[in-house]
């Protein structure tokens, strides 16, 4: 299972999983106007909704990790998605901002799925070729935003933003089959170098002590620290810059579709340019995914200050500047995931990844709501690039830090898995006899 066309075949099931996952959870922000209308709210307000999602999913990051180190992870992304879409059509029917926060938040808990996702993947292909194959399937985060926006623009007006939680919703239930059916479960660790000539391994799954084990790898801690900020720009842009654009740009809708989908296109190209870089890199160095990451931060952080200072009348040099950050803000994505599973056990993937989303979450679940207060007391754009820039800069210097610390632990886990392949080595049945 772990060769040849099948796992090609996963990779394609999880990318459209992701794709529309994302479409449904992203949608708030192209919808964020009619909403505010229809519930006659603030900016205030309207965070909370994100902010509630973003909470919930953080609470449920440890328990989808525990889970999916424990049990069958095809088989409970199958449920995250079944979940998916019962909450999206909940929403869909709430008559009260009350009820549309309650129903809104609940969709968190399938949000919180991913490190299964990707841990599961991290048992079809070798360390050497996880950065591309992450980047390929976080194109479908920009896409999936695109297909949102797209969806948001061309048929809110025309059939209302309920009955486009009708239709993302019902595709969540029909992933949840397609994934139920046509997902298997590998063998975890089977992809690890050392495993490659070991035609049977041992069953590994989640053990507390090498758990509790995670802490004390201080570049996974140093990773940790900064997902914890890093996320703060993601949930901001993905949130105001939609109405940023309409609010204070000044852009129409057309205008707004045109720079939004330029930008997004980048942005996807983003993440498998900077997972290729970070593989090839890391074949150079064991240094080089964390450094393909630092530099797309810095890049991306110095490129959006140069772009929110354009004046508003310069529209076109405004979205040339966005495509140009666009690129290289996603480099980090596919290199951190990688380098998380370049330093832990197989058994414990969906663990340490969940306890870097619940860091992440748990710190950027204010994100929105602090935006929202900042632009109501000055301005979205002030907002904007106050949070990001702040946040890409400390990520940069944890990045140096992990530069500093990644060899050590990457050696560890190295030995660890050797010795691992050599007590199933000699577990093998024998060639010789009957």
């Amino acid at each position: 299972m772990k060769t040849g066309k099948y796992r090609w075949f996963v990779v394609g099931v999880f990318f459209f999983f992701m794709l529309l996952h994302q479409a449904d959870k992203l949608l708030i922000g192209p919808l964020t106007t009619p909403i505010m209308d229809e519930f006659h709210i603030n900016e205030t307000q309207m965070g909370l909704l994100s902010t509630g999602a973003i909470i919930v999913g953080a609470i449920f990051y440890p328990v989808w990790g525990y889970l999916c180190d424990r049990y069958s992870r095809a088989k409970l992304l199958s449920l995250a998605s079944l979940i998916w879409g019962a909450t999206t059509w909940l929403s869909a029917i709430a008559p009260t901002y009350s009820a549309f926060m309650v129903t809104r938040s609940s969709t968190g808990i399938d949000d919180s799925s991913y490190p299964g996702l990707y841990s599961l993947i991290a048992d079809y292909f070798p360390p050497k070729a996880r950065g591309k194959v992450y980047g390929l399937l976080q194109i479908a985060m920009p896409m999936g935003y695109l297909i949102g926006m797209v969806l948001a623009l061309v048929l809110g007006g025309a059939i209302g933003w309920r009955s486009i939680f009708y239709i993302t919703g019902s595709l969540g239930i029909l992933m949840a089959i397609v994934i139920f059916f046509g997902v298997k479960e590998p063998e975890r660790g089977t992809s690890e170098p050392e495993m490659e000539n070991i035609e049977q391994t041992g069953k590994y799954h989640f053990d507390w002590k090498i758990a509790r084990d995670l802490f004390k790898k201080r570049s996974l801690i140093l990773l940790f620290l900064q997902g914890f900020v890093g996320v703060f720009p993601w949930q901001v842009i993905t949130f105001w810059f939609f109405r940023y654009l309409e609010t204070e740009r000044g852009f129409s809708s057309n205008e707004v579709l045109i720079t939004m989908v330029i930008a997004i296109l980048l942005l996807a190209a983003g993440y498998p340019i900077g997972g290729a870089l970070g593989d090839w890199l890391f074949g150079k160095t064991k240094r080089g995914r964390v450094i393909v990451s630092a530099i797309g931060v810095i890049t991306g952080a110095a490129l959006l200050f140069l772009a929110i200072r354009v004046p508003y009348e310069n529209k076109a040099l405004f979205t040339i500047m966005m495509a140009f950050t666009a690129v290289f803000i996603p480099f980090a994505s596919p290199n951190v995931l990688s380098t998380v599973y370049d330093v832990t056990l197989p058994e414990v993937r969906s663990t340490a990844n969940s306890i870097q989303y619940f860091i992440e979450q748990g710190g950027s679940a204010v994100a929105p709501t602090l935006a929202g207060i900042i632009a109501m007391n000055s301005s979205l754009e002030n907002s904007i690039l106050t949070i990001c820039i702040s946040a890409w800069i400390l990520c940069f210097l944890f990045f140096l830090g992990v530069i500093y610390l990644l060899p050590k632990d990457i050696d560890t886990l190295r030995k660890q898995m050797t010795e691992r392949a050599q007590i199933e080595q000699s577990l093998q049945p024998s060639e010789i006899g009957d």
